[in-house]
């Protein structure tokens, strides 16, 4: 009978490139993951994975085993989840993957709130900007709190459910003493020094696409991917930024926020879990508490 265990480290390999970056991904050693894998290729009797320069890859049977592996994963935490639908209480522990422009005004109001409901639950957050969703399908993570930018198509991997939270609009960022009051045409940003992300990240493509439907092509003075840093020099008077609404605290002295009035941008945050046919009360009850905070971040200054 085929180990589920074994099972699931064929998919961490796969999904990693290697034994190495499986193995600390697992928190084991890289010895025991392919001792452990060895006996897997022992069970059906033929070879699952070849090198591949520094990494390895899956002969064909390994294409096919891990197919039905990730059937049965799923089938087993379908399982799992019923008996947690059954029970109905929130359990002990719970990760969440977060990116750090959510951190203020969601991240930290949610983990709150979650204290206050349920204070049994331990909740364990990664910030990061890197592959959430991949680290969701490999269950390393249970909740991801993601985005998606609306230049760009809607899709999931498999076996993911995603429940949209809010549009979170970039607002025009600029010191407290410079700039007017109201809304912003983007056209106006084109003769301004701008702090932007790098053109290769999604909300750079997505400024990048709304300042060409305005007629221009930016040409940023600074760029960077760290919205404290956009938002230091745009409180220096030294660029203006555009900066998701919902990556600014509410509290931070010294700059003027602007909505853009005639070519928003804007991106989807959502709420993503593996898929299951019975909700389990833990994720539910983080996703609940990510949906508060999403609609206190909405109407708040």
């Amino acid at each position: 009978m085929l180990d589920i265990r074994r099972l699931h480290m064929l998919k961490t390999v796969a999904a990693r490139g290697s034994i190495t970056a499986a193995a600390r991904s697992l928190e084991l050693t890289a010895g025991a993951v392919s001792q452990q894998l060895a006996a897997l290729r022992n069970d059906v009797g033929v070879d699952l994975l070849c090198p591949d320069g520094r990494t390895v890859a899956l002969t064909e049977a390994g294409r096919v085993l891990l197919d039905h592996a990730e059937r049965i994963l799923a089938a087993v935490a379908e399982a799992e989840n019923a008996v947690e639908a059954v029970k109905g209480t929130v359990g002990a522990a719970t990760t969440l993957a977060a990116l750090p422009s959510t951190v203020a005004r969601m991240v930290a109001p949610a983990l709150t709130t979650l204290a206050s409901r349920h204070p049994q639950l331990a909740v364990t957050c990664l910030i990061t900007d890197q592959a959430q969703l991949r680290e969701l399908t490999l269950g390393t993570v249970d909740v991801v709190l993601g985005q998606r930018y609306h230049h760009l198509p809607a899709a999931a991997p498999r076996g993911v459910s995603v429940s949209p939270l809010l549009d979170d609009p970039l607002v025009v960022v600029t010191a407290a003493d410079q700039g007017g009051e109201g809304p912003v045409l983007l056209r106006d940003l084109a003769a301004l020094d701008l702090a932007v992300p790098p053109p290769a990240t999604d909300c750079g493509q997505a400024i990048l696409q709304g300042c060409r439907q305005s007629g221009f092509t930016p040409t940023p003075r600074y760029v960077t991917a760290d919205i404290t840093a956009q938002l230091t020099l745009a409180r220096a008077g030294l660029a203006t930024a555009l900066v998701p609404r919902m990556a600014i605290d509410p509290t931070t002295p010294g700059i003027r926020t602007s909505p853009i009035a005639d070519h928003p941008i804007q991106r989807l945050l959502f709420a993503a879990t593996r898929h299951s046919d019975s909700p389990n009360p833990t994720t539910t009850a983080v996703i609940a508490a990510l949906r508060t905070a999403a609609q206190e971040g909405r109407t708040g200054t």
